[in-house]
């Protein structure tokens, strides 16, 4: 077995042996002293010999460690330097902002369907959640009092047209015939009360009568002869038939009694309520028996064709969208394009904000749903002077400054420190800021370990 030794112990053998040689070996060989003052000599040599061997040895010792100390503290020096990264500014005079405006998805049409009129709910044709297209029946009131009045009125009808119809045909010959009979009968009594009007004439003038007689039958002749004016008239007017005045009031009542006939008709007709739009059924808020009141929601329908998406942005951003325009949509983590449908007039007086309509193509309808988050981005373009920065290399300052690190060449110029630099925050974007200030292009930016910094210390890079 070999052992390794030092460098001090080979030289502190090496020493031993030379004074075994020279000291001890001399000393045993010696002749045999008779002199005290002799053996102190050769104490003193032994003495001496072996202290300059030790220091020897030590000496060679003191050089070593000097020597590692001196590296060791060429090694602590440029271990306290502390390691950054940077990076080199360009100047940017614009640059582009995204941001991104919240919405909701809304159906075209949403209606609360109810009936017009009151009455007894006997029918619900469908079921929430049911598609239903244009003119399906939903429900339906009870109508048995409704058809008993539509019935009662028919039969008003009937009667008023069977008196119009009279009225239009004018009188039978029968009563035409009659009339004549009655003037003739009238025209004879008046021609046999003016032969007695006559006879009595004569009579009172020879004195065989009184004028009482002869006044009774000129009454009687005159009476006969209003009989004959009246039944001449009545005979003009059936020969002439029914004034039009007449035939246009009768027609009249027989066209009210059609209207509230139709009146009554629609009526019935709406007690069958039908979908106004293809859709689909939300909510059913009541069922079969309830007596309901005109105008009670019985269901909700939503459209189920082209969706809508209503976003409110600010009104520098509205000035800037236009009608027919397309964008972007954020759905459900699902992009869609739009169309722009307009954009709303009238400000939000709670958001401050104009809305934004778009339409979502038809396809769209099996992967959105109304009331469902969207989101809108929209990316500007602005005009201004400054550098990008990581956001890492902000250092907060007082008073809301901000600055940052530049490196530069130390005083000796064998190495690199940090210098301070005072910005101005213009941007912020995620992970970097557009700053301004005591900065040049070209200038190393200290990007990260800005917290163990100072202004003018020593660093390297890493």
């Amino acid at each position: 077995m070999v052992t390794k030794v030092s460098s001090g112990q080979s030289r502190q053998a090496k020493a031993g042996k030379h004074w075994r040689q020279n000291g001890w070996g001399k000393l045993k060989s010696r002749p045999k002293i008779e002199s005290k003052k002799q053996i102190q000599n050769w104490q003193i040599a032994i003495a001496t010999t072996m202290l300059l061997g030790l220091g020897f040895v030590l000496g060679q010792k003191s050089q070593s460690q000097q020597a590692t100390s001196a590296k060791a503290i060429v090694s602590t020096e440029q271990t306290n330097i502390l390691p950054v990264k940077t990076t080199v500014i360009e100047p940017v005079t614009s640059y582009s902002i995204s941001q991104t405006y919240t919405g909701e998805v809304t159906a075209l049409r949403t209606s609360e369907i109810g009936f017009e009129r009151g009455g007894k709910l006997i029918y619900v044709f469908v079921e929430e959640g049911d598609r239903i297209s244009i003119d399906t029946p939903l429900a339906k009131l009870d109508t048995a009092n409704l058809t008993a009045q539509r019935q009662g009125l028919i039969a008003q009808k009937e009667q008023a047209e069977a008196i119009l119809a009279e009225l239009k045909n004018g009188a039978r010959n029968e009563q035409i015939t009659a009339a004549q009979a009655n003037v003739r009968d009238i025209q004879q009594q008046l021609a046999l009360e003016k032969l007695k009007s006559d006879r009595r004439e004569y009579l009172y003038t020879e004195g065989a009568i009184a004028r009482e007689q002869l006044d009774e039958i000129a009454f009687n002749r005159k009476a006969l002869q209003e009989r004959l004016t009246n039944a001449q008239s009545t005979l003009d007017e059936l020969k002439n038939g029914t004034r039009v005045e007449q035939v246009n009031a009768q027609q009249a009542a027989v066209n009210r009694l059609d209207a509230e006939i139709a009146d009554l008709d629609i009526t019935i007709e709406k007690s069958v309520m039908k979908s106004p739009f293809n859709g689909i059924v939300s909510t059913r808020n009541l069922d079969e028996g309830t007596v309901v009141k005109a105008g009670t929601s019985i269901l909700r329908l939503v459209e189920n064709t082209q969706p809508k998406v209503k976003i409110g942005v600010p009104i520098y951003v509205a000035n800037q969208i236009h009608a027919g325009s397309k964008k972007q949509i954020t759905i459900g983590g699902n992009e869609s394009s739009a169309t722009v449908s307009s954009v709303l007039p009238e400000v939000n007086a709670i958001t401050r904000t104009r809305t934004v309509v778009l339409k979502l193509p038809s396809s769209a309808i099996d992967r959105v749903s109304p009331k469902q988050i969207a989101r809108l981005q929209v990316t500007q373009s602005k005009d201004v002077d400054g550098y990008w920065l990581p956001i890492n290399a902000l250092i907060k300052g007082d008073r809301g400054l901000w600055s940052c690190y530049a490196l530069v060449d130390s005083q000796d110029g064998k190495n690199k420190q940090a210098e301070r630099r005072y910005i101005e925050l213009l941007e912020t974007q995620e992970d970097r800021v557009l700053v301004r200030g005591t900065i040049q292009p070209g200038d190393e930016i200290i990007t990260d370990g800005t917290h163990r910094l100072v202004s003018g210390q020593i660093v390297r890079l890493q």
